[in-house]
């Protein structure tokens, strides 16, 4: 398999940690950003965004989608439960990852991106306010089971496992939300985790 994208995009290290959870085989290509994207590149994917896969002749790009198809592909038997029911609550959070990362996104840009002066406090003050609105979701999702995916860890603990690792990181300040921050802890002892996610922003 290769993944092409940058590790610096949060959509990236999704797909590169759950490679390793997998333990598929896979060659990543840095693109996009400070790398820009060759013709051949936006022939595959005509967004200019990333990650694309190209796994045995298919080329795919949507990161969540890339996620659902390499765990059905790939690990069925640990990721794709038959149980239709487990994998729509795993699924669930991963499409609500898009309305945190729409939180999170001012927060990170100019603390992240930006050069000081040219940071807006009042963005960012909204959006970590919103992040923290939105994490007190997931500290209440995480009290009848351990996981997002239920039971054990899943998939659909994969697009926030990604986002909470810049919520803890950005200089912002955070609610206590002892539930999440002990998912958080487990998803540091992951070695797909620490290697792809747990890097500097930027």
């Amino acid at each position: 398999m290769i993944i092409w994208g940058r590790l610096n995009s949060h959509n990236v290290k999704k797909v590169a940690w759950l490679a390793e959870e997998i333990g598929l085989d896979y060659e990543r290509r840095d693109i996009g950003g400070q790398f820009g994207f060759t013709d051949a590149y936006v022939a595959m994917n005509p967004n200019k965004l990333i990650p694309t896969i190209e796994d045995r002749g298919l080329v795919l790009w949507e990161s969540n989608a890339i996620l659902r198809y390499m765990a059905a592909e790939h690990a069925p038997e640990i990721f794709w439960p038959d149980d239709a029911r487990v994998r729509a609550r795993a699924d669930k959070w991963m499409d609500w990852q898009f309305s945190f990362a729409d939180a999170q996104r001012d927060a990170f840009v100019h603390l992240v991106r930006r050069k000081p002066e040219d940071r807006n406090a009042d963005a960012i003050a909204k959006s970590a306010a919103a992040s923290a609105k939105a994490m007190a979701i997931i500290e209440d999702a995480l009290s009848d089971a351990p996981w997002l995916s239920g039971e054990r860890f899943g998939i659909g603990d994969v697009p926030m496992g990604v986002y909470a690792h810049t919520f803890f990181t950005l200089d912002i300040p955070r609610p206590a939300l002892p539930r999440v921050e002990e998912w958080y802890g487990r998803l540091k002892t992951r070695p797909g985790y620490a290697a792809n996610v747990m890097i500097p922003l930027t």
